[in-house]
């Protein structure tokens, strides 16, 4: 079994929605998002799949989401949770067509020391 993960990052603002405490009011974040795949086996190079199709996949996803209110972009309460879940579905999708690879989880960081991670 081979894993990878691709990383990177975007920034943008929220606010949480029926939350009593300071992250109720409107702040910004530099959001750091860790996608992770797993596969059995590796092409003819010796690769599970390319850092930088995950990479280009991750920054397609998160250009949708950078310099934006995420309270507006996102169908839920932009939690850091619901954004690792939001990204896991979307690059999901992107990767229907690589069948040997599954994608493991997607961790998404608000600061340095705190993350919420997503899988199936």
């Amino acid at each position: 079994m081979f894993k990878i993960s691709v990383s990177t990052t975007f920034d943008a603002a929220h606010f949480l929605k029926d939350y009593d405490g300071k992250c109720a009011n409107l702040h910004g974040h530099t959001w750091r998002v860790e996608a992770e795949v797993e596969g059995q086996t590796t092409n003819d190079l010796g690769l599970l799949i390319d850092f930088g199709m995950i990479k280009d996949y991750l920054k397609d996803i998160t250009s949708r989401l950078d310099h934006k209110l995420l309270n507006d972009v996102l169908q839920v309460n932009p939690t850091a949770e619901n954004i690792a879940r939001y990204i896991f579905k979307e690059l999901k999708a992107k990767l229907i067509v690589y069948p040997e690879i599954k994608l493991c989880s997607v961790k998404v960081w608000e600061s340095p020391n705190n993350a919420a991670t997503y899988m199936e």
